[in-house]
């Protein structure tokens, strides 16, 4: 398997004393998405954890010791902010805590 090159900036944005933030997106077919982030270098928000809820509300993690299997991955983008909803951190919690 070849290494994940995003996983060592992950790690560090994970472990960062960097303020948090929460963020929801959903779609019209029941799907939702569910992230932590931190602020990277530019202002711009890095997930480092992320909850996929399907429309089954099956749910899967990401964060950067499991960034990606066959279903989904944590995004390797900056988040754009302006489309998603900001949550509370302890609603976070209890969703990535139920997914596991």
């Amino acid at each position: 398997m070849v290494p994940d090159l995003r996983q060592p900036l992950v790690r560090q944005l994970a472990e960062s004393d960097a303020p948090r933030h929460y963020w929801h997106l959903g779609d019209e077919d029941g799907r939702a998405w569910l992230f932590e982030s931190v602020e990277g270098d530019h202002r711009e928000q890095w997930a480092v954890r992320q909850v996929e809820v399907g429309a089954d509300r099956g749910a899967r993690r990401y964060w950067w010791r499991h960034l990606q299997d066959e279903y989904g991955f944590l995004t390797d983008q900056p988040l754009e902010v302006w489309e998603l909803t900001e949550i509370t951190p302890e609603t976070f919690e209890a969703v990535w805590e139920a997914a596991g």
